[in-house]
């Protein structure tokens, strides 16, 4: 049964994927120059995927799976581990990086909805309602950007790529609890998820035409890295292991969260300039965390 009320280790887990893939989004926008982007992915995804494997593998863990459970496997590394970057990577050629937080903080809403269509323990309206909060705190944080961008040329076809990207994750958010639910290993089935969206981009990749290039600078190994490692082998363990722990419901609110933490590095690193809307955007973010972390689970 999912725990009414979040534990300490949910608490650190939750932290954790919050910090890693908010500080993420710098990474990302390093990696993209030289590199195609699909390419990119599978560096990125076929090097988180050997690291996890490494470490079931030392830690004992079970990597034997019967066939229907890879079939299980492929479908997460469909919707979690390569559609749904793909969408986002392209999208991001006709929006900005404040819509592209915004469409995709949908998540928080998307899931629960999703979660109760599919009769998983009812909607609760507490999420539902911190959920669209944060959403709103977004919208005051990137407004302005959000509306430059779907002004420009382009714009719709990046917000169907980004909504699919969004819906495509929520996809796999309700696939991976249902997979838990039935004893999959979170470690064994993030290895063989991952690896199987790395050859589902990498097949994408060859359908296109890219080269299996790298760029053999600091700025685009160490962003690789980064993602492999902290975003990636890291922040999706805490992420599935949330889903599993406290339901897709709450864990989606992460995808509110990130965009902050996106905002706090730029104003270290990138001089961003703060405005009255954009603190009032993070005080409803805050709060609709906060309704959205004191809310009890639906069993």
């Amino acid at each position: 049964m999912t725990p009414s009320r979040l534990t300490a280790k949910d608490f650190i887990l939750y932290a954790t994927v919050v910090l890693l893939w908010g500080a993420s989004w710098l990474p990302l926008r390093l990696q993209l120059g030289v590199v195609s982007p699909e390419v990119s992915g599978v560096w990125r995804f076929l090097l988180g995927g050997l690291i996890v494997s490494v470490w079931v593998i030392v830690s004992g863990g079970r990597v034997r799976f019967p066939l229907q459970d890879h079939a299980r496997f492929a479908i997460l590394g469909l919707t979690m581990f390569s559609a749904n970057f793909l969408s986002a990577y392209y999208a991001g050629f006709h929006l900005h990086g404040g819509a592209l937080a915004l469409l995709f903080s949908l998540t928080a809403v998307m899931n629960p909805l999703y979660a109760a269509a599919l009769g998983r323990g009812g909607l609760n309206v507490r999420v539902l309602a911190g959920a669209a909060l944060g959403v709103a705190g977004l919208a005051f944080l990137f407004g302005h950007e959000f509306a430059a961008a779907t002004a420009a040329s382009g714009a719709a076809i990046g917000v169907m790529l980004m909504l699919l990207s969004t819906f495509t994750f929520s996809t796999g958010n309700m696939f991976s609890t249902a997979f838990q639910s039935r004893g999959l290993p979170v470690m064994s089935a993030n290895a063989w998820s991952m690896l199987y969206g790395a050859a589902f981009l990498a097949l994408f990749s060859l359908f296109r035409g890219q080269p299996f290039i790298i760029e053999w600078s600091a700025r685009y190994v160490l962003s690789i890295l980064w993602l492999a490692i902290a975003g990636t082998a890291i922040g999706f363990f805490a992420y599935v292991t949330l889903l599993g722990r406290i339901g897709a419901g709450r864990t989606g609110y992460v995808t509110v969260l990130m965009p902050v933490v996106a905002l706090l590095l730029s104003t270290l690193f990138e001089n961003y300039e703060w405005t009255l809307a954009g603190v009032i955007g993070v005080v409803l973010v805050l709060a609709g965390n906060a309704i959205v972390l004191s809310a009890p689970a639906r069993k």
